[in-house]
């Protein structure tokens, strides 16, 4: 992915709301398959650490990145952005 394709995909997160929150549970399966459920319909997510969690927003995304087959865009803070693409019906041009 190229830098500017990461940009662009920043700017269009600035607009959206978290959907993913990890809580002081962790990356749990559930968590796993809503994050997924979520890349599929959206491609771009947007989530937020919870004040109890023990790993930090780079780290979820990297984990769950691995996990759903995604790639990091953003961690700032407690929030951070995964972008996938839909191969069958694709919601954000490049």
């Amino acid at each position: 992915m190229t830098g500017k394709q990461r940009a662009k995909l920043r700017s269009m997160a600035n607009l959206i709301q978290p959907v993913v929150y990890i809580g002081k549970e962790g990356i749990t399966g559930s968590l796993l398959q809503e994050a997924d459920n979520a890349l599929k319909a959206r491609e771009i997510v947007k989530g937020t650490i919870g004040r109890g969690c023990a790993v930090t927003a780079k780290e979820a995304a990297g984990a769950l990145a691995d996990a759903l087959g995604a790639e990091p865009i953003q961690a700032i803070g407690r929030k951070f952005v995964l972008y996938r693409r839909n191969e069958k019906d694709p919601v954000i041009e490049l």
